[in-house]
């Protein structure tokens, strides 16, 4: 086997859709459970949040390739911090970032969950968060339990975008979070949240099935 295909066959390509780094591409390693939000999606999401980009501030969660983290900094985000916990991805994100000349993204190598239980309650919150954990992990309920608990974490309409097997419950989400969009494609479900008021006291959250 030559250089060059081993070279395709470890490597995987995204496409910024739109932006200042409209039809740039970037490349990413193939790494287990990195699985790309795929172009006609991605314009779908942008399009929901067509509105509420420019100059907001953007959390990449699992960022992974960076498909959604660098497409938000790519349309106009103030902001945009993406945390990934693979070494060789965290690194490609770095590459990345520098080689699009995105000086409002910032790539971390860290563990969303980690990270997310050591953000200073006086930093400032994010007015955007993208949540897409590997596939049928535990992570996601993980993380929506602790996005539960620190309130600090999000701006007072902020909206959360979840990308999710269709039929996975998800167990913790706060009873003030408003479901404004909602999209299946195969076996994967996608979902917009817009954070109103605060919960009442007793009920802080509630388990939310897809299926219903």
């Amino acid at each position: 086997m030559s250089r060059k295909a081993s070279h395709q066959q470890e490597t995987g390509q995204v496409r910024i859709i739109a932006g200042q780094c409209r039809g740039r591409r970037i490349t990413f390693p193939a790494v287990a459970g990195l699985r790309p939000t795929g172009d006609r999606l991605r314009e779908t999401l942008f399009n929901w949040l067509a509105t509420e980009l420019r100059g907001a501030r953007c959390l990449d969660l699992f960022a992974g390739s960076g498909a959604l983290g660098l497409e938000a900094a790519s349309r106009g985000a103030s902001e945009v911090i993406l945390l990934e916990l693979n070494n060789s991805a965290a690194r490609a994100l770095g590459d990345n970032i520098e080689l699009l000349k995105l000086t409002s993204a910032t790539a971390l190598n860290d563990s969303a969950l980690n990270w997310l239980q050591h953000y200073p309650r006086d930093n400032k919150p994010f007015d955007i968060i993208f949540l897409d954990p590997p596939f049928d992990s535990p992570l996601l309920n993980e993380t929506l339990d602790i996005l539960a608990q620190q309130l600090h974490l999000l701006a007072p309409e902020a909206m959360i975008y979840i990308e999710a097997p269709a039929r996975q419950t998800m167990d913790a989400i706060p009873t003030n979070w408003q479901l404004q969009r909602q999209k299946t494609a195969g076996n994967v479900g996608y979902y917009l949240f817009r954070k109103q008021a605060s919960p009442a006291p007793d009920q802080p959250e509630r388990a939310f099935n897809p299926s219903n």
